[in-house]
């Protein structure tokens, strides 16, 4: 057809240039604008899809998607969008084929290898999941969740080691990731009870049962029940190393100090630098103002981990107790520069400079320490009233 006869046969043409039909200007000028209208592009296609999406009216924004791939059939961010789309909609098959055919386009397109793994998970299809996480992971930039996912995957067909080990990629990437944390406590403890079962068939009178059960009840504060099963435990293997200490953390949590401090000793003598014994032993001593006593323990314990503050705080205790200011000064300053935020170590520092005749310090120290006890009162009042009761 020539460009003449396609003139002579457009609609405009004959709405206004054949005899006998009557044609309103109005409706003429409108058919022509829409005829000049032209095609909308892709970029705004998709934002308006996106706007669907955000009102959750998936069947508009299936629609404006589908427009979209008319303009480009083979734009994978286009397909990849729509797969994600069906997969919110539970339409798994269709989501499937829409990131195939992105992956068809574009085999290394960001993150389609990501969302094709969590749809095959939607259809319990766990291997070609991990197929396709373990693809997504050889991107430059795998999707964050990536590691999350290939481990439920993994965990679904039971293979728990390596499922534990994604997970733990998972919080090291993100120390705060509370899903992956859920899970490897669960699988923790999952084990742990499989364990705890397997030894009570083998022996429920077992010392390892009675050890084990003793460190359970200590860790939920079940301190009495926890007493009764390391005593148990001491008695069926009285040398067993390590029991000796937890008997006195049993004790000393029952407020049972004597007894407390009686363990700690035969504790010592498995191990005579065991910082935590010899913190223990220190702290007693304090407690009924042995403070020379105190001195050897604390100064075993300060040595073992130097940065702990608690350890020159009472050290500069005993010093200041028995009067030797500048070993005092020392080791209260040394805690100080520790932690600054301990009112303890402020109120002895404000102790000591009065005694040393700094007037100007002692109330600076112990401004310090009505400051900070303020706070932690504070701290203390607000977890108070933030807790469920």
């Amino acid at each position: 057809m020539t460009r003449d006869a396609r003139k002579l046969n457009s609609p405009v043409f004959l709405m206004t240039r054949l005899p006998g039909l009557r044609v309103f200007p109005a409706l003429c000028l409108a058919a022509t604008t829409l005829l000049a209208v032209p095609p909308q592009d892709v970029p705004s296609l998709l934002e308006q899809a996106r706007g669907f999406e955000k009102a959750e009216d998936y069947a508009g924004a299936e629609r404006v998607y589908k427009q979209a791939l008319g303009i480009a059939p083979r734009d994978p961010e286009i397909l990849k969008r729509l797969g994600i789309l069906y997969q919110t909609e539970l339409k798994f098959t269709e989501s499937i084929y829409t990131f195939q055919r992105a992956l068809s386009a574009s085999p290394g397109y960001p993150q389609v290898h990501f969302f094709l793994g969590a749809t095959y998970i939607g259809l319990n299809q766990f291997d070609r999941a991990i197929q396709s996480f373990e693809d997504e992971l050889k991107s430059a930039n795998p999707h964050p969740r990536t590691h999350y996912y290939y481990a439920v995957a993994l965990q679904s067909l039971n293979r728990s080691d390596e499922a534990t080990a994604q997970f733990n990629k998972a919080v090291e990437a993100n120390p705060k990731d509370i899903d992956s944390l859920y899970q490897l406590a669960r699988m923790h403890m999952s084990a742990s009870l499989e364990a705890i079962q397997k030894l009570t068939d083998i022996d429920p009178d077992s010392f390892q049962i009675h050890a084990l059960m003793g460190e359970v009840y200590a860790n939920n504060n079940r301190f009495e029940d926890s007493l009764k099963e390391y005593q148990a435990a001491i008695a069926k293997r009285p040398n067993a190393p390590g029991i000796h200490y937890a008997l006195g953390v049993a004790y000393r949590n029952l407020k049972q100090i004597d007894d407390a401090e009686k363990e700690f000793r035969l504790a010592l003598k498995e191990d005579p630098n065991d910082f935590r014994v010899n913190m223990y032993l220190g702290e007693f001593a304090v407690g009924r103002r042995d403070y020379e006593g105190a001195i050897p323990y604390l100064q075993l314990a300060a040595s073992a981990q130097p940065r702990y503050g608690r350890a020159r705080l009472l050290l500069g205790k005993c010093y200041l107790a028995l009067k030797d200011l500048e070993k005092a000064k020392t080791e209260l300053l040394t805690s100080v520069g520790i932690n600054a935020e301990d009112p303890e170590t402020r109120f002895s520092l404000a102790q000591l400079y009065r005694q040393l005749g700094d007037a100007e310090a002692s109330a600076r120290e112990m401004k310090e320490f009505q400051r900070l006890s303020l706070a932690q009162k504070d701290k203390t009042y607000q977890r108070a009233i933030s807790t469920p009761q």
